[in-house]
């Protein structure tokens, strides 16, 4: 059996599932592409190839068992993008949820069907018809569980907009014990720089007590103000819109000490050692042309407590 345990984002990581590269499909139809950065990349030709996107994450799984973390990497599927394993699934506490996701990616479940027979079925939780969520929403803090969302509105207008009210609602229900805070996101199907595709993508703890955060991805203002309150001012690593884009604040921590970054993010980088952070440099350039980055490829399955 598998064990798994989530309480955070920085905990000492046991376990994980890191997404797979390998017959990823190369370069989608226009119509098919549903996220405006690989909606640009398309449109540029500048789309990666399936060479890159394993050897980058190649150097992810290197940086893992460095750390003698455990990885697992999913069953391939032919001709399927299995690179974002953080939305397929996640674990709060000691459930793994199984959420309902975007017609579009939905097969990818089935790449972790043969971890999920190894977890015990008590211990695994199926959203019902009509709730929607990504991993890439869904941050549990300690006792605090930060989720990004998008009212019915957004919802029903925008393809980015992965987590429904109901997605929300359910876990709300599912985890009574932890202090709640959703937050609306800013979305755009067709300007990558003008949509937070999922919370990671604006935001993220970091350490025991920091986080990385950028103002514009929430949609009110408040929620952004909430967050600073919580961790602090002097807590927070600002970054700008074009940061965002380059998804500065998806990075993946393996301990409270211990970062995994792209290489490229120099200024993020070296503020991170300055606060006393380990930094794990990796290439990752050409996945995040997929609008997503290291937190996106990982599911942590159990953190040491």
């Amino acid at each position: 059996m598998i064990d798994i345990l989530i309480k955070d984002e920085t905990a000492p990581l046991k376990s994980v599932v890191l997404g797979t590269g390998e017959s990823f499909g190369g370069v989608p139809d226009i119509e098919e592409a549903y996220d405006p950065k690989s909606r640009e990349h398309i449109l540029d030709g500048t789309f990666p190839v399936e060479e890159d996107i394993v050897k980058e994450m190649a150097a992810v799984e290197k940086a893992l068992t460095k750390h003698n973390v455990k990885v697992y990497r999913p069953s391939v599927l032919q001709d399927t993008n299995q690179v974002f394993a953080r939305d397929i699934g996640f674990v709060v506490g000691d459930k793994f949820v199984v959420p309902n996701i975007i017609d579009d990616r939905s097969s990818e479940k089935e790449g972790i069907n043969f971890l999920l027979d190894q977890i015990n079925p008590e211990q695994i939780l199926q959203m019902p018809e009509g709730a929607y969520a990504e991993g890439g929403d869904v941050m549990p803090w300690k006792e605090k569980l930060y989720i990004g969302y998008s009212e019915d509105e957004d919802y029903n207008k925008y393809k980015v907009s992965r987590t429904n009210r109901a997605g929300v609602e359910f876990l709300r229900e599912q985890f009574p014990n932890c202090e709640f805070y959703a937050f609306e996101l800013k979305k755009s199907d067709t300007k990558p720089k003008e949509n937070a595709l999922h919370l990671d993508c604006c935001f993220q703890p970091i350490g025991n007590d920091q986080c990385i955060i950028y103002k514009g991805g929430f949609k009110n203002e408040k929620d952004y103000d909430l967050l600073v309150s919580h961790f602090g001012k002097e807590n927070c690593i600002e970054i700008t819109k074009d940061e965002m884009y380059d998804m500065n604040s998806n990075v993946f921590s393996i301990s409270p000490k211990v970062v995994i970054s792209e290489q490229g993010f120099v200024r993020l980088n070296d503020e991170l050692e300055r606060r006393g952070f380990t930094v794990e440099r990796v290439p990752y350039g050409e996945t995040a042309k997929m609008e997503g980055l290291l937190r996106c490829s990982t599911l942590p399955l159990e953190r040491a407590y």
